[in-house]
């Protein structure tokens, strides 16, 4: 076993008890995907770490209760598996309703709603670079686990009445549509997968090693653009899912490809 995944040596210190040591070091280990033949049972603990059963039965709860192991009465814990979330390619869809569907729990910790500009964004939109946007920052949790951090800018002209909502708990499309009127009927989607950076990671949580896939979206209303999203999904707990035919489907485009209608070509 590698030493990164193998258990620190615990220490009893004032203002630090031993279980919350072992905690961090479990969550740790957690991260790095250090059980994947399976999360060791009580007594297998206890040897490793040299602490008592009480100890381990502290810090295993608290686990059970982030949902990052499972177990029932006289049954072994276990790591818990991520519920995978899938997309299907080529059709306008909802985080939200997507999650919903599932039947999990979801809310999400809103990071930031206000009015703000941006140039590059409004040009985006199809709007003076002075145009005014209402900005959406949610840090969106599936049965209490990260799943995607989100960001959305709006014009404020149509999204005004945005900024009194709770997004806590719901869905941006549906008050979108109540509130401002705005239905989204289409757009275009690019999805590619990256490395979160280290502030995002410590937002997204999961194994240190795992990409997560970065959807920039330009939303539109009958034609007309309405919305900007730049989400980035871990990629331990989606997927994007597609139909296709041999002369019909989704389309794979390489970066740094020639566009194949360059009459240079």
């Amino acid at each position: 076993m590698e030493v990164a995944h193998g258990p620190a040596e615990l220490h009893r210190r004032p203002g630090r008890l031993l279980w919350e040591q072992l905690l961090d070091d479990l969550r740790r280990r957690l991260d790095a995907d250090a059980f994947t033949g399976g999360f060791p049972g009580e007594h297998a603990l206890v040897e490793e770490y040299g602490v008592s059963r009480h100890t381990v039965r502290q810090a295993v709860k608290v686990l059970r209760e982030e949902g990052r192991v499972v177990g029932t009465r006289g049954r072994p814990s276990r790591q818990a598996e991520p519920v995978e979330i899938a997309q299907k390619l080529g059709a306008l869809y909802s985080l939200h309703e997507s999650v919903r569907a599932l039947g999990l729990d979801q809310r999400s910790v809103v990071r930031a709603l206000d009015v703000r500009a941006d140039g590059v964004i409004a040009a985006r939109l199809g709007r003076e670079e002075s145009t005014p946007l209402v900005y959406l920052e949610r840090l969106r949790l599936a049965d209490g686990e990260p799943l995607a951090l989100d960001r959305v800018w709006l014009p404020y002209e149509l999204a005004s009445p945005l900024l009194e909502i709770d997004f806590s708990t719901g869905g941006l499309y549906r008050c979108y549509a109540e509130r401002c009127g705005v239905v989204l009927t289409g757009g275009e989607e690019t999805v590619a997968p990256i490395l979160p950076t280290p502030a995002e990671h410590r937002l997204l949580g999961g194994s240190p090693s795992a990409a997560a896939f970065s959807i920039r979206r330009l939303g539109t209303a009958k034609g007309r653009p309405v919305e900007w999203r730049h989400t980035l999904v871990r990629g331990d707990r989606f997927v994007l899912r597609a139909d296709f035919a041999a002369r019909e489907g989704y389309q794979l485009e390489l970066r740094g490809t020639p566009d194949r209608t360059d009459p240079r070509r």
